[in-house]
């Protein structure tokens, strides 16, 4: 099965991401510390990350012609953040600078002996858009939209602009909240973490949820399992991808490299099978380094990494 979507051909970029950008602080640790103890730190890296921001790196580097928007503060955070995203050649010229606000960061705690990590995260209410903030022409400048469902409120309003200029949507969710309903209705591709479809249904099965999510969400459904792979509802029928074993040194980033895969596989209109293979592939090679970005590997890289022995 391809979707065979059908991208609009007056675009200036391929995709359009509007989401989160921020500033990691990855500090690797022998084991997660129990409480009221000091730890020696064995890594410590600071590195731009944010689910849309890293997924527009990525394709960024395989070559796709992609936009960021979002916001940054007005701090030495905000600009480090806006740095790292533009020197990868992505085109920040619609990111807002909030001069009263700080910039979105978080401190992950990486576990060596899983590569497992928990983060602790802090945004200012600053960085939210404000009505008549956003400008149509800006998020529809892409063949495709990239969001994720933190800011829901700009969320809803790109999706529902995305699907009047007939231009396909992808949203990133990790967390349910009253709106998010009105947000999967818009949107084609709805690519969660493991934990969301659970969140939203109430639902422990993952397939019995995603099925249940189906009733609201009329596009396709997929839920990312680490390294179990994905489960995606196709068609009202179940598929599952295996993912891969790898020692991984650490996960920060991979479900944001998974969608950029996801991504650049409908770019090239691929079946649907090998679009969730080279998505699983591009986030678990990602897995064998330190931060989101760091470990983004080459188109070739990763093909190489799938072929068969």
């Amino acid at each position: 099965m391809r979707f065979n979507l059908s991208f609009l051909k007056d675009k200036p970029f391929d995709v359009v991401g509007m989401g989160l950008n921020s500033v990691d602080f990855l500090c690797v640790v022998p084991e997660f510390p129990t409480v009221n103890s000091k730890m020696e730190m064995l890594l410590f890296s600071k590195q731009g990350g944010g689910q849309v921001a890293t997924a527009m790196v990525a394709l960024s580097r395989w070559g796709v012609k992609a936009k960021y928007i979002g916001k940054v503060g007005g701090d030495e955070l905000g600009q480090f953040s806006l740095r790292s995203i533009r020197q990868e050649g992505v085109d920040v010229s619609s990111v807002t600078t909030e001069p009263e606000a700080t910039n979105q960061f978080a401190t992950i705690i990486v576990d060596r002996s899983t590569g497992d990590r928990t983060i602790l995260w802090n945004r200012d209410d600053r960085l939210m858009y404000r009505e008549g903030e956003l400008r149509k022409e800006e998020i529809c400048s892409g063949k495709l939209l990239h969001l994720d469902g933190h800011d829901i409120h700009a969320a809803i309003r790109s999706a529902s602009w995305a699907k009047e200029e007939g231009i396909p949507t992808v949203v990133d969710l990790d967390k349910a909240e009253p709106l998010t309903s009105e947000l999967i209705k818009k949107v084609d591709f709805v690519i969660t973490s493991a934990r969301f479809p659970t969140l939203f249904t109430g639902i422990s099965d993952q397939e019995k949820a995603l099925v249940e999510m189906q009733r609201q969400a009329p596009g396709f459904l997929c839920a990312t399992l680490g390294r179990e792979g994905v489960i995606a509802l196709v068609d009202r029928e179940i598929l599952c991808v295996k993912g891969f074993e790898i020692d991984a040194v650490d996960t920060t980033g991979a479900g944001d490299v998974f969608h950029a895969g996801f991504i650049y596989g409908l770019l090239q209109n691929w079946e649907v099978r090998k679009i969730l293979r080279f998505a699983n592939g591009a986030a678990a090679l990602k897995c064998g380094e330190l931060g989101g970005r760091k470990g983004i590997r080459t188109l070739e890289e990763i093909h190489k990494f799938l072929m068969p022995i």
